[in-house]
């Protein structure tokens, strides 16, 4: 199978909250691991080339990567959220795999997940507007 085929199935596949669940945990997770491997990268420059440490520093405080840290914090909590409904309905809840109880799961890990990143998704936001000067 080709990554065409994979893509368009991810997309086309009808498995309501499960399916969006599912992508999403797998995207915030691909987003967690970049950000980790960029940050490992770009940590190393203090050591062999420290200016560009600082340069990469200036061009952290700039509004698109202030955005993208936002996201960052709310991947890190949704996939936390979520990988922990999974631990949890497989080890412990095993006899709760109906189709209720996995959408009811799957719609308060989400709600638990904005509710924990609102406060830093508000913080975050003012330092972005007070950047923008608004």
């Amino acid at each position: 199978m080709n990554v065409k085929a994979t893509m368009t199935n991810l997309v086309t596949y009808r498995g309501l909250e499960g399916q969006w669940s599912f992508i999403l945990h797998r995207l915030t997770g691909l987003g967690v691991l970049a950000f980790l491997i960029f940050h490992v990268l770009d940590t190393s420059t203090v050591f062999f080339f420290p200016s560009l440490y600082a340069d990469a520093i200036g061009l952290y405080r700039t509004v698109p990567f202030m955005i993208g840290e936002i996201f960052l914090v709310f991947s890190v909590i949704y996939h936390g959220v979520n990988g922990a409904r999974i631990a949890i309905l497989d080890l412990y809840l095993v006899k709760n795999w109906e189709i209720k109880f996995q959408r009811n799961s799957v719609l308060w890990t989400l709600v638990i997940a904005i509710v924990l990143w609102l406060p830093a998704a508000f913080v975050m936001g003012r330092n972005v507007l007070e950047k923008l000067g608004i």
